[in-house]
């Protein structure tokens, strides 16, 4: 059974940061995507950032770039997002996913198709 458990979230000020995890199971990761997608109140579900199990290849949502930061430890089957410089609209429910690679690349997975599989969310607060 695929399992995805993120943790991490919580409440910041402006211009703090937080690291979220993503502890997974269930799956061979080096044969998946993995990555984050947030839901702010009142909006769609929209792609953070993604990664190759595999390779460690990413992709960040362009608006996203150089504060957000993913990254990934095959050992532990763990995949992260490190969240610098918030801001109050990067409050959001923050969701795990994943879908097996070789069906879309990671800009067609982040913008359009989403992930097959998720975690329970985990909620980020930026106060201003």
């Amino acid at each position: 059974e695929v399992q995805l458990q993120a943790s991490g979230g919580g409440l910041v000020q402006t211009g703090g940061s937080l690291r979220l995890s993503c502890a997974t199971s269930g799956f061979t990761f080096g044969d998946y995507v993995i990555g984050w997608f947030h839901q702010a109140p009142g909006k769609e579900r929209e792609g953070v950032s993604v990664i190759y199990g595999s390779d460690g290849v990413w992709r960040t949502r362009d608006n996203l770039r150089g504060r957000f930061t993913i990254s990934s430890d095959n050992a532990k089957n763990t995949v992260y997002l490190q969240m610098d410089s918030l801001q109050p609209e990067d409050t959001a429910v923050y969701y795990c996913g994943a879908v097996k690679q070789g069906m879309f690349d990671l800009r067609a997975i982040l913008y359009y198709y989403g992930m097959n599989y998720w975690g329970k969310g985990t909620l980020v607060t930026v106060s201003s």
